[in-house]
């Protein structure tokens, strides 16, 4: 489960062995099944959560009881509601798993020790906070100014895997368009390869 983990903390920073023992000693391995809840809405986010194996998605519930998806957190990413993590308020929104998952979890008190005892992941989180920001920025963006093709192309590119595990209507959500829009998208997609 530590595998992915420290090859992900290794493509921003160098570790010696003895920093991986006392940074896995932070960390607490869990399980989630499919459609099992990490963090419910209106409820306290009590971890930050890398997802060693399998998918897991942060999303909002409308009135009208469609889901809105924040994000996709496949293999090697992070996932969190941040402001609820860090300030205590409750989730805007909700994270569970869409496939069955292995996970890392930290709490806010154990990550706050964890840049106490071990100074290279200060570093660490510092860029991966910085390279999320950066995304966040490109993402609203994109939703303000790219059209239905652009958005899909761009998924396309930067993250073909999500096309083939996550359905359609989920999918077409997190671009901020129909599933019929996407559906049509696909199909040209298709058409334009042969």
């Amino acid at each position: 489960m530590y595998d992915i983990f420290f090859e992900h903390l290794e493509k921003k920073v160098q570790l010696n062995e003895s920093e991986k023992e006392l940074i896995k000693s932070f960390f607490t391995p869990k399980k989630l099944k499919k459609r099992q809840f990490l963090v419910v809405e209106g409820h306290p986010c009590i971890y930050l959560t890398f997802v060693s194996k399998g998918l897991l998605k942060a999303y909002n519930v409308d009135e009208k009881g469609n889901e809105h998806i924040n994000q996709f957190a496949p293999e090697g990413w992070w996932t969190s509601d941040m402001n609820s993590f860090f300030s205590d308020e409750v989730s805007f929104y909700s994270i569970d798993a869409m496939e069955d998952s292995d996970i890392l979890v930290i709490s806010n008190k154990e990550f706050e020790e964890l840049m106490l005892k071990v100074p290279i992941m200060d570093r660490y989180f510092r860029l991966l906070f910085q390279n999320s920001l950066i995304t966040k920025e490109r993402r609203l963006i994109s939703s303000n100014t790219h059209n239905a093709e652009e958005k899909y192309q761009h998924i396309l590119k930067n993250n073909p895997d999500l096309i083939k595990r996550v359905p359609q209507n989920l999918l077409a959500s997190y671009l901020g368009l129909s599933a019929e829009t996407l559906s049509r998208l696909k199909k040209n997609a298709t058409l334009g390869e042969k």
